[in-house]
């Protein structure tokens, strides 16, 4: 959310309006409370910069992330070329076409019931499938 100046202000005017109502019931000088707030309007002021530049380095940083996003995955073929890992990598070509398949509908955020009507295959079938590599994979990275 971007930092809104007037709105902040706003807000530090009736805090500062309040502060200085009470000092004054309390007997504190009309100089002393023109000190306090010359030093406490600095302080909003340096805290201002500091938020403007912080939005300024999050949308930077948005826009970075969002440069360097992975493309989507959508083949079994963008799959198995998107792996990074040298043992996963070894490991997914020796898995047959459904379970690949399986794999990637999964990773697509598919639901077993959805991969299972899309693959023609039973629920049980799928779970085991997706099983059976997971313990492998844990296996094999440690």
């Amino acid at each position: 959310m971007a930092y809104n100046k007037a709105r902040e202000e706003r807000k530090w005017r009736i805090w500062k309006e309040a502060e200085e109502k009470q000092l004054r019931s309390l007997g504190v000088s009309e100089g002393d409370i023109e000190k306090l707030r010359v030093h406490d309007w600095a302080i909003f002021n340096s805290d201002r910069r500091y938020y403007e530049k912080l939005q300024d380095a999050g949308t930077y940083l948005e826009e970075v992330a969002e440069d360097t996003a992975q493309p989507e995955v959508k083949t079994v073929e963008e799959f198995l070329d998107s792996i990074e890992n040298a043992v996963l990598y070894q490991e997914l070509p020796q898995l047959d076409k459904l379970t690949l398949q399986a794999l990637l509908m999964r990773m697509q955020g598919f639901s077993v019931t959805e991969i299972s009507v899309e693959l023609s295959l039973n629920k049980e079938v799928i779970y085991k499938r997706l099983n059976r590599f997971k313990k492998k994979i844990k296996k094999l990275l440690g």
